[in-house]
């Protein structure tokens, strides 16, 4: 299959999985997940229907930002305070903050760049310390700081990565976990201008439909759409 058709093929599987959850296919964004795959590659899902590209490397993003096709951009990987200068005016959502210093540097950039960064808390499910992420419990905590404290970050929602599960139902509970704190979230009373709670980012290729039928409303997908990654 070429990429246009595994492209269209996953937009299928993620509109049927928002109908079963009982929403609309326009409710959930397919995220196009670029890491080590060329413009070239990437120009051909955009030219099938992709509207967002998801990059886990500020480098890669930085090197292909201006040889694709124009869409919009978000960051997911694992975020450096010294790289943040590179794609503050490029991305449109850091799905990844899990810090206060973190996000003090995003405002900071984000305040010399005249704009509004929108953010997602990354939340490590499990705990597992080969990841990024916080603790549920920390949660509102860094919300709040962050929320008081960051005139230029609107915090819109939670990103969550479950542990490497054998079949997609393993991953169901954690993702089940997510959405609960995501709607615990929504009933927190902050500042609206700061705090928008409307996007839970989770699932990726060998589980995104059942992220969906969780309450996914962004799902991450890699491989399926480009092939096994090119490392070099």
């Amino acid at each position: 299959m070429t990429i246009q058709e595994k492209f269209t093929d996953i937009l299928e599987r993620k509109n049927a999985a928002a109908i079963r959850s009982g929403r609309q296919p326009e409710d959930v964004t397919l995220l196009a997940v670029t890491k080590t795959h060329g413009a070239d590659e990437i120009n051909q899902a955009i030219a099938a229907g992709a509207t967002d590209i998801g990059e886990n490397r500020v480098q890669e993003l930085v090197e292909k930002y201006d040889k694709v096709s124009p869409v919009r951009w978000h960051l997911i990987g694992h975020l450096q305070t010294n790289k943040v200068k590179n794609i503050i005016d490029k991305v449109v959502m850091i799905h990844s903050v899990d810090s206060m210093k973190l996000a003090r540097e995003i405002n900071k950039r984000a305040e010399a760049a005249g704009l509004v960064m929108d953010i997602l808390i990354e939340i490590n499910s499990a705990m597992e310390e080969t990841k990024s992420g916080i603790a549920a419990g920390d949660l509102k905590e860094l919300v709040t700081e962050i929320v008081s404290e960051c005139a230029a970050i609107r915090v819109r929602g939670l990103m969550c990565i479950p542990p490497l599960a054998i079949t997609p139902e393993d991953a169901r509970p954690y993702f089940r976990e997510a959405r609960e704190l995501f709607e615990e979230m929504k009933t927190w009373d902050l500042p609206e201008e700061r705090f928008m709670p409307d996007v839970l980012s989770m699932g990726m290729s060998g589980d995104f439909e059942v992220a969906i039928e969780e309450g996914s409303t962004i799902v991450r997908v890699g491989s399926s759409i480009f092939g096994p990654r090119n490392y070099r």
